[in-house]
């Protein structure tokens, strides 16, 4: 039996505003899940209904079996890690973390072990009788993990916990919660928008649009087995290329060349003989130049951006606007035509009404 249970999970607003709808997941004991899409989409009312902080307005939420509707946040043995700190900026980062225990009225000795155990976990030592306004944002950061994790309880919820910190912090910090989450073996959901943080933190990965779940699955999954083009052009950096075109002959024409998609869809593509397909590749997918076993594009270089240890080339394809992820040593010309392929296992085709794969 899974240990978080969403069965057709809906959240409704007094205004009739529908944010959340059949939301259905399963988590087990230890596992570490993100939900992940742009604003708006209903991933942090979500996780607010799993903290007993939003009511449910439709479906069971259960824990270990039980229906946990109806319970308080401290019935659901959650700890909760916010966007912005939280800290209290009259206390030192030992206070900060002992407040939760003092209230909870454990025993001094207790909280001193467990103060200075989160502390070592969290590289806080040395600043325990510290204020937060002489730490940086990093080590906040630290203080608002620590004062959730010190409680031991079996469920550990962030919503966007990094969106105030600097790149370079933002690395650092994944490593870390990452790190603790494996030593601490809490059952974690992480809210973000940012699908590098999804890509790699999550052992799953629920991908949100609109208040509906468009995919759950293995960060692998969701990067190679998108199910529609919201996923697959959400997931990956730079997105995916997609080009619209109508199949006429089981063949779509691009640029120059008629590409023809019985190699790829079999018997199929008669199924879409004049009907609008969307053709889709991964910028990384390409080899620039000629290849067997791969359909040949050729456009306009419009723009280079190098970025040390690859490039992106913006190309124009018939008015189509594509990027390609190639070495610096390839980087082409501006303003010069190129002919770049994609194997043919590495093309996506998807229905043009519905967005699904095809």
């Amino acid at each position: 039996m899974a240990y978080l249970t969403l069965k057709n999970i809906n959240k409704i607003y007094p205004n009739g505003f529908h944010a959340v709808h059949d939301f259905n997941m399963e988590a087990e004991r230890g596992e570490f899940i993100v939900f992940v899409g742009p604003s708006g989409c209903g991933k942090s009312t979500t996780l607010r209904m799993i903290a007993g902080l939003e009511d449910i307005s439709k479906g069971e939420f259960l824990i270990d079996g039980e229906l946990a509707n109806n319970w308080g946040p401290r019935q659901r043995e959650v700890a909760m890690v916010f966007q912005s700190y939280a800290l209290y900026p009259n206390m030192t980062v030992y206070d900060n973390l002992a407040f939760g225990l003092n209230l909870q009225g454990v025993d001094e000795d207790v909280i001193e072990e467990r103060v200075q155990k989160t502390a070592k976990i969290l590289g806080l030592t040395d600043y325990l009788d510290r204020m937060p306004r002489a730490l940086s944002g990093g080590q906040r950061q630290r203080v608002a993990v620590g004062r959730s994790i010190i409680r031991k309880v079996g469920i550990f919820l962030m919503d966007e916990p990094l969106s105030n910190l600097d790149a370079k912090q933002r690395v650092t910090m994944r490593s870390e919660i990452t790190q603790i989450h494996r030593e601490t073996g809490a059952t974690t959901i992480y809210v973000t928008h940012d699908q590098t943080e999804a890509m790699t933190m999550a052992d799953r990965i629920v991908v949100m649009k609109n208040g509906y779940v468009q995919q759950v699955g293995t960060p692998k999954e969701v990067y190679f087995n998108p199910v529609n083009m919201f996923v697959a052009g959400f997931i990956g950096e730079p997105p995916m290329n997609f080009i619209r075109r109508k199949v006429e002959k089981g063949c779509v024409t691009i640029g120059s060349s008629s590409l023809d998609l019985t190699g790829k869809l079999g018997e199929k593509a008669a199924e879409y003989e004049g009907k609008e397909i969307v053709f889709g590749f991964r910028p990384e997918a390409v080899v620039l130049g000629e290849q067997q076993d791969a359909y040949t594009i050729s456009g306009m270089v419009e723009l280079t951006e190098m970025l040390g240890d690859n490039a992106n080339v913006y190309v124009d394809v018939d008015s189509d606007k594509v990027i390609l992820k190639v070495t610096p040593h390839e980087i082409p010309e501006m303003d010069t035509e190129v002919a770049f392929s994609i194997p043919v296992e590495s093309v996506y085709l998807f229905d043009g009404e519905t967005e699904n794969v095809i």
